[in-house]
């Protein structure tokens, strides 16, 4: 609740609008390292999406991802690398460059542009994502990878065999219109 409230300030958003609400989208992570491959879950993404300015706001907590290959993996992202209890949560703000009709029906290949911030450290993305809007239902899709040196994650030169530089991100968020 307090991620979705932080959403809502980020927006500015007018709480008599209508807006396309996720409450648990999901995303997941990839590093492929040549002696290493590590994939990680989380269904506690949340997000929101005003169509009326096309801003945009989504989080997911550090904390909720599970599917390591091991407990130490788990231990190791979220101690060392991710630091997940100084920065509990990741997220991206902005708004959607191209001008769609979230009214109509349809397939919409859009661009967000916006602030990725992940460890910490924000840098501006634009982010390619598919959008299909159906009714009052709507799904938004990415691909797009992270560079861990650029939200200043390093990697010691003990595992840098072990870990991808940079990091595959997968989303997938299923919006209702409220």
């Amino acid at each position: 609740m307090v991620t979705l409230l932080l959403l809502l300030s980020i927006l500015n958003l007018n709480t008599a609008g209508q807006t396309w609400k996720c409450q648990k989208g999901k995303i997941e992570f990839n590093s492929n390292a040549p002696l290493e491959v590590i994939n990680a879950k989380s269904a506690e993404l949340k997000g929101i999406i005003d169509p009326a300015t096309s801003g945009f706001a989504f989080s997911v907590k550090n904390s909720s991802f599970r599917g390591f290959n091991s407990a130490l993996q788990e231990e190791h992202f979220h101690e060392s690398y991710m630091e997940s209890h100084r920065y509990d949560v990741s997220s991206f703000t902005g708004k959607i460059i191209e001008k769609i009709d979230f009214s109509k029906s349809g397939i919409y290949t859009i661009r967000a542009k916006g602030k990725l911030n992940v460890h910490g450290v924000e840098r501006e993305r634009i982010i390619q994502s598919t959008i299909q809007v159906n009714g009052q239902q709507m799904s938004v899709k990415s691909t797009f990878s992270v560079p861990l040196a650029e939200h200043n994650i390093s990697i010691p030169k003990l595992v840098h065999q072990k870990i991808a530089e940079e990091i595959q991100v997968k989303i997938n968020a299923d919006f209702v219109f409220q």
